[in-house]
Order: C-alpha cells, then structure tokens, then sequence
C-alpha cells in the first residue's frame, strides 16, 4: 500500500476526530444506552438452537461498547447471533475437513465479543483475532478472555501487513491467511476508497474462504434520511433518551456519512477480488454482505444460515440478494430452516 493512502488512513476519523468517543464508550464513561441493556427478540430466528446457544455464551462476555453497539443498530444483536452461529458451523467444517483449527479474523469489532465467543464455543477447533486502536476495548477484551486461542492487535486493521505477520510470534497461528475475515462497520470511518481498503485485507482470505462485511451503504439522500429516522424514532428510542441521540448525530453520524459509499462503489469495489458475493442481511440502511472465490464455500455458509431475525419493517431488500449476477449460484443459495430448542405451542 502506498504512503499517500497509509497516511489517509492515519488521518481518517477513527484515529483522530472520534478516537476520543471511542475510547469513553468503550470504557464505559459514555455512549451507554440509558434507558436498559439490549437483548435479542428470540422470536425472530425462531428459538434455533444454534443461535440460542450462541447468545447464552455471548452475553456473558460483553464489553462496554457492546451496550453501545446493539442498541444502536436495528436488530444487529439477532443478527450476531445468527452470523456467529453460522461462522462456527463454518468454522468447524473447515476443521473436521483440513485437520487444522480455522482461522477467523474479525476486524474492528471492539472488544472482539464475537471472537471470544467463537474461541471459547469452538474449544481449541477455531484460532481467532481481533483488532481495535483504541485501549479500552483491549482491556474489556483480556478482562473477559476465556480462551487461549482469542487473541487481541491494538492498533488499526493497516498495522498487520504481511511484514507484520511475520515478525510477531502472537499472530503466528494466522501467517497461512484467514478462513472467515469480518470486516464490521470499520471502513467507513476510514474513507471512501473502498478498493484499496479491500486491496489490503483480501489477499490474505484464503481462496476458499469468506469476507463477511456489515457495512452502512449511502444511497438516495431522501431514501437514507428517512431510513435514519426509522432507526432513530423507531428503535434507538427504546435505549437513547433524545438528548443521547441528538449527541450522537451531532457528534458521530454526520461525519462518518462522509465516508459511506453507495452501493455501486461496494459492488465494483468487491467484484474486481471476488467471483461470488451475496447480501445476507439487511437493516434500514446497513447491510451484511458474504463474498469468496469459492461458490461451495459461499453455498455452504449461506445454507447454514437461518432466514434474516429482522422484522419485515425494517427490510428492504429480498434476500438473499445476489450483488453478482449468477443463476446457478441464486438456486442453491438458500435459508436452513430454524431448528427450536424447544416446541412452541
């Protein structure tokens, strides 16, 4: 990667405008919902197994940020839940068929919540890591560290390029590139260039690996606007007083607007390193989106995946929605059914 866009990336707002958010949040001196801790709807996946099982061992290993996080997104904790699921089943798949502990890299997901779960669910079968720049997400993260295979970068998802791999004995285990590599709401705070971002961390997917993306996409202005106000007047009210809310706009959404894409963008920029990629999820204005090299793998984890836990209000797209056109894959890409824990009357 070149200097001129290393140094963009120094500069961008996670590293120096919202740094400061970042690291009170994730210490727990503010950005908390005040009006009660976010839980998910169990309803909506239909009590599956897998998901259930999921939350039980993720809730107990919150940070601060988390708090923060799940009650500001419509329906992002059933959505954990489902994708963690989804990415564990993946993940010992990888295991039982290469005779090695998988490998899933989650880049900019706070205090690395998703990957201590998996670590700990996966007991040895799955080698995961996380990396945040800001401090307190490090501390939440070895103050609730539960397994040996969880490991932790402070520092921006640029600091691990391949010299860095190489030369630190803690990401030993990751040197042969990743099998599941998540990428959660953290380019947007770093620019619009959408293709080098992607340029940095997709060589290191294997080929029959997956990016898994939740990205906040900017489209018709009217049509994101009011996408906004759904979230805002119709979820966020339910843990954000007003005040928080309009604190955090003022403070936070409108400057990492400047950095969102459009839909287009994401499509190009995917497309010029992937063969396949499909959308998964999508809530208002922020969508998941799975891409790989490999159509089985693709097929695979889309297949082991119960239908979207959102309800249809907040849902704007028919899934799951192709980005690249391909009848073949469209026909086998399909939703497992739930699996209930229990019988519902």
């Amino acid at each position: 990667m070149n200097a001129d866009t290393l140094k963009s990336w120094r500069n961008a707002p996670r590293l120096t405008t919202f740094a400061e958010f970042f690291e009170r949040t994730a210490s727990g001196k503010g950005g908390a919902p005040d009006k009660g801790k976010p839980e998910p709807e169990l309803a909506l996946f239909g009590h599956d197994l897998r998901c259930l099982a999921f939350w039980d061992t993720h809730r107990r290993l919150w940070g601060h940020f988390d708090h923060h996080y799940f009650a500001s997104i419509p329906f992002r904790i059933e959505e954990e839940c489902r994708l963690g699921a989804s990415i564990l089943s993946f993940g010992l798949q990888v295991w039982a068929r290469n005779e090695r502990p998988a490998t899933v890299y989650t880049l900019g997901a706070g205090a690395g919540t998703l990957s201590r779960t998996l670590a700990r669910l996966a007991d040895g079968r799955l080698k995961t890591l996380c990396c945040s720049p800001t401090p307190a997400n490090r501390t939440c993260f070895f103050e609730r560290h539960t397994s040996e295979h969880a490991h932790f970068h402070l520092g921006p998802f640029f600091d691990l390029d391949e010299e860095r791999y190489l030369r630190d004995e803690n990401l030993q285990p990751f040197r042969d590139g990743w099998d599941v590599l998540l990428e959660d709401t953290t380019f947007q705070m770093y620019g619009r260039d959408r293709e080098d971002q992607l340029a940095f961390i997709a060589p290191r997917v294997r080929p029959d690996g997956l990016l898994i993306q939740v990205q906040k996409l900017a489209r018709d202005l009217d049509e994101y606007l009011e996408r906004e106000r759904q979230k805002e007047e119709g979820f966020k009210v339910r843990y954000f007083s007003d005040v928080e809310i309009a604190d955090k706009r003022r403070d936070v959404l409108d400057t990492m607007f400047e950095c969102q894409v459009d839909w287009a963008s994401t499509v190009s920029a995917l497309k010029g390193l992937f063969s396949y990629s499909v959308v998964t999820w999508n809530s208002g204005n922020f969508y998941t989106i799975v891409s790989s090299n490999s159509k089985t793998a693709l097929c695979s984890f889309v297949g082991s995946m119960v239908p979207p836990a959102i309800p249809a209000e907040y849902c704007y797209e028919p899934m799951p929605r192709l980005t690249f056109e391909d009848p073949l894959f469209h026909a086998r890409a399909t939703w497992r059914p739930a699996q209930p824990a229990f019988e519902i009357a």
